[in-house]
């Protein structure tokens, strides 16, 4: 087990809201925080909007795919946060969750996938604050 704090990023198709959160919190955390990210029915492909609309903020997430979740992702995971999910995320006793209520990237304009993707910085960055302290 790390002694670094595990966060776990769960979306329905794991291809918008849940990748844009895994990418801001690596990109801003570094090695301090674990991250993950899954979805309970993962598409193909990551949205090409979303991938456009972090490669603004200078972050590449082209490597990645959605990825189906796992209990064992969850259970390594000290915080699970939920997008959309609803009762089709996994449960686990012990695991912190926190539900983060976001409207969905699918079939959006880039211009409104810009705005979930800035939501997701502040939540990141508070996530981050409370977690190993300052974003810095």
């Amino acid at each position: 087990m790390s002694d670094r704090p595990g966060v776990m990023f769960v979306c329905v198709h794991n291809a918008g809201r849940s990748q844009m959160a895994a990418a801001l919190l690596t990109h801003l955390a570094g090695d301090r925080i674990e991250v993950r990210s899954a979805g309970t029915e993962p598409a193909d492909q990551i949205n090409p909007a979303v991938v456009a609309a972090m490669a603004e903020l200078g972050i590449d997430i082209t490597a990645e795919a959605p990825k189906v979740v796992t209990p064992d992702a969850v259970e390594a995971s000290d915080v699970v946060i939920t997008m959309g999910c609803g009762d089709t995320c996994p449960y686990f006793p012990g695991v912190s969750y926190r539900d983060w209520k976001l409207d969905d990237p699918a079939g959006q304009p880039l211009d409104t996938i810009r705005v979930i993707r800035d939501d997701i910085v502040e939540r990141v960055s508070a996530l981050i604050a409370e977690l190993v302290g300052t974003t810095s």
